[in-house]
């Protein structure tokens, strides 16, 4: 008998974030069995961590759907150690807003394909970049996945590495066909250390769309209006 492939999706925006619904329609390109593993609420900005001082509840939400009071990294832990633990590839995504250069080490969306490269699976982070007017074409996005997706499927990716995906924030009348799949690296470029004291504290206030890039890697492809694809390494 042979066995069904299943594909595991999770994000660290929330069980009903939008970026899921458009990660799931992307997925639906793929052979076999979706299910959705996805934290209760946004755990944006939270990086890998994991929860191990309490218990993780579970709710399942609808068919092949369930809520985890965790983070994303607890997601794709939980998920293929009981709830799915024939994943053969985990999706992370579609996040709102950019994971690019150094926000791969903060980045919940990146941290849940991370834990999934850990364990052996094949893996791939997606997020669309959100420039100024903070617009986001969900439709667009999804087919862009599925296009980074066949591409990915023709690149080697070796043990412990895993892909992360960043879409450009484009007019809408551009042509969804126009942006390049470009496979570059990981922008090293530090981001600014720029805060502003308030009453209640201190604000980080750098600007996001101006921060340091270098030619050639992902932050100048995804913000040079192009799709970026970096094989990253879970250490």
């Amino acid at each position: 008998m042979t066995r069904q492939s299943s594909v595991l999706l999770t994000n660290d925006d929330g069980i009903d974030a939008p970026g899921l619904a458009a990660l799931a329609v992307a997925a639906s390109s793929l052979d076999g069995d979706v299910v959705v593993v996805a934290p209760s609420e946004c755990h944006s900005g939270g990086g890998h961590r994991v929860t191990t001082h309490r218990p993780v509840a579970v709710r399942e939400v609808g068919p092949r759907r369930f809520a985890i009071d965790g983070t994303p990294a607890d997601c794709t832990r939980l998920a293929l150690a009981s709830i799915v633990p024939g994943a053969d590839i985990v999706l992370s995504g579609i996040n709102a807003g950019g994971n690019l250069g150094v926000d791969v080490h903060h980045s919940g969306t990146v941290a849940a394909a991370r834990e999934a490269a850990l364990h052996g699976r094949r893996a791939v982070a997606a997020s669309q970049y959100r420039g100024r007017s903070m617009a986001i074409d969900w439709d667009r996005a999804a087919v862009w996945l599925v296009r980074a997706l066949e591409r990915i499927a023709m690149e080697p990716c070796g043990p412990g590495e895993f892909w992360n995906v960043n879409f450009p924030d484009l007019p809408a009348d551009i042509p969804w066909s126009q942006p390049r799949l470009i496979v570059c690296p990981v922008d090293p470029s530090p981001f600014a250390l720029g805060f502003r004291e308030t009453p209640e504290g201190w604000h980080w206030s750098a600007d996001y769309h101006a921060r340091p890039r270098v030619a050639g890697h992902d932050i100048a492809i995804c913000f040079g209006g192009d799709i970026s694809l970096s094989r990253c390494r879970v250490v």
